[in-house]
């Protein structure tokens, strides 16, 4: 598999100037890395269909891929067999192709009837949608019940582990907690939708899907697609750093979720699911 940010893609130093006031100085700064990924699947001996292209922060390539795959429905846990990275004769970088290659068969059909257009900020699109996912995604596990204390702790944990971030201050998290509030794994990139695929993803190749028991915490705000890809992998609680949209809570009700927003010091707001959040606590 790919190996995680190193410093030279996921993030690129360059030569500013800052203006402060009346004062100008030029500075070194860091910038947060983006380049396109295409991502592919194709059953044994199949040559491999082109599914989407996205915008995203090099590292956790396989992840990403097997995620997205998975959170767009596509594939299911057991499916996939191995990876295939871009040939370094045609690409200089060859994860940014990266084909998945499952056990069975693909079903190729699928891609062009579900119209993708992905990018690092989106990942299956409107209000047409929801039926969709109503059919592929059950309701979530009862899951836990979590103390107030764990929740407002959340943030600066994931603050905390964002190593990239500190570097460039310009990319999203997404990360995945157990009942008591101890980090189990963050990823991050340029997209919101790229960092959680990355989680779902390195957790369906641990073998860890549904995430039945866990907590995911975002960096930004929450949208239908990122409650429709946790709801996929079976996530019961999601808590967001900011707003939630209309469409997000109707989807998290359709799928019995818990959702926090607004969770900033110790604050939040719960929009659905209140049951699974202790307020004595």
């Amino acid at each position: 598999m790919s190996e995680p940010p190193d410093g030279r893609r996921s993030s690129r130093e360059v030569r500013l100037i800052a203006v402060r006031g009346a004062e100008a100085v030029e500075r070194p700064d860091m910038l947060a890395g983006e380049e396109p990924m295409a991502i592919r699947a194709g059953g044994p001996g199949e040559a491999a269909t082109d599914v989407a292209i996205t915008m995203r922060t090099p590292g956790h390539d396989e992840e990403l891929a097997a995620g997205f795959l998975f959170t767009e429905g596509l594939v299911a846990v057991g499916d996939v067999a191995g990876f295939e990275l871009g040939d370094p004769a045609d690409v200089a970088h060859p994860d940014n192709e990266v084909t998945v290659r499952l056990r069975a068969p693909f079903d190729a059909t699928a891609v062009p009837a579900r119209s993708f257009i992905a990018n690092a900020s989106c990942g299956i699109c409107g209000k047409a949608s929801l039926d969709a996912v109503a059919l592929r995604s059950p309701r979530v596990s009862p899951g836990p019940v979590v103390m107030r204390s764990t929740i407002v702790a959340l943030p600066d944990a994931l603050r905390a582990a964002q190593a990239t971030f500190d570097a460039t201050g310009g990319l999203h998290a997404a990360g995945l907690f157990t009942p008591a509030g101890e980090l189990v794994r963050l990823r991050e990139d340029v997209g919101r939708h790229n960092a959680l695929d990355k989680l779902v993803g390195a957790s369906l190749l641990a073998g860890e899907l549904p995430l039945a028991d866990r907590i995911v915490l975002v960096s930004g705000r929450l949208s239908f697609e990122l409650v429709q890809k946790a709801g996929a992998a079976g996530v019961p609680i999601l808590c967001a750093v900011s707003a939630p949209s209309d469409l997000a809570i109707e989807t998290a009700v359709m799928l019995g979720m818990t959702v926090v927003g607004f969770l900033r010091g110790d604050r939040f707001n719960i929009y659905a699911g209140a049951e699974r959040i202790d307020l004595g606590g």
